[in-house]
């Protein structure tokens, strides 16, 4: 489909790409959000990708609307590639037993073993579609086909902070201890959300691609007593 605006009230926009979830409408999303970043327009207080899909949040005092309907659909048709606001990361996880309870049910749905399902989802290199849910909760995507797995059919009241987990297509890494019906295959010691980086208190952003890298418990142990004191920072996981 083509680029549509719509209308939320007096003071947001929204530029709609399609109605899935799909890599290239997102990669779409992030050029545009990149296009419109680079115009600086006066006026605008929040953009919200997406999956497929960029809300801007503007005051119509400063900017007028047809003037960012404009803009918008300029940025729209900005070419789709790497985001220019995107950061790689590499993700430390433990994988299995308590930190990840589900990963012996999910080798046996896919008919593999843990170690092929712990292989493949530290091979793909992970997209972040959007943050939502709670704050910092990355959606990721998208995994291979023989991995996507329906939501559990009886979700968890409490899944611990820093979990990771699978459901469908996506992956995800809940920040917060939180119900939650995904599978969980393992846990990292990387805060995602902190609020002692005003600047950016979500670690990760739209547009970020991520791998996950296996450790064994007692690094993982190291590294979150590291993450504790302060002596591991967000710089530790970025990719250069």
């Amino acid at each position: 489909m083509k680029p549509r605006i719509l209308a939320l009230g007096d003071g947001a926009l929204t530029l709609e790409f399609g109605n899935r979830i799909d890599q290239a409408l997102n990669a779409k999303v992030m050029a545009a959000r990149d296009a419109l970043a680079a115009m600086k327009l006066e006026g605008i207080s929040d953009v919200v990708p997406t999956y497929r899909s960029l809300t801007v949040h503007f005051d119509p005092l400063l900017l007028d609307r047809e003037v960012l309907i404009a803009q918008l659909l300029q940025a729209a048709q900005a070419p789709a590639g790497k985001a220019a606001l995107a950061t790689r990361w590499n993700i430390p996880v433990v994988f299995g037993g308590e930190f990840g309870p589900d990963l012996a049910d999910v080798a046996r749905a896919t008919g593999r073993s843990e170690a092929a399902v712990i292989e493949a989802i530290c091979a793909t290199e992970l997209r972040v579609f959007l943050i939502g849910f709670l704050p910092g909760f990355p959606y990721l995507g998208e995994l291979p086909e023989w991995l996507r797995l329906p939501r559990r059919t009886t979700p968890r009241t409490a899944v611990p902070a820093n979990s990771l987990a699978i459901a469908g297509a996506q992956a995800a890494v809940y920040p917060w201890a939180s119900p939650g019906g995904w599978h969980l295959l393992g846990r990292t010691p990387v805060r995602l959300f902190d609020l002692a980086d005003a600047a950016r208190p979500a670690l990760l952003a739209p547009g970020d691609t991520l791998r996950f890298a296996p450790v064994g418990r007692d690094e993982f142990e190291c590294l979150a007593a590291d993450v504790a004191a302060g002596k591991a920072g967000r710089k530790e996981w970025q990719v250069a």
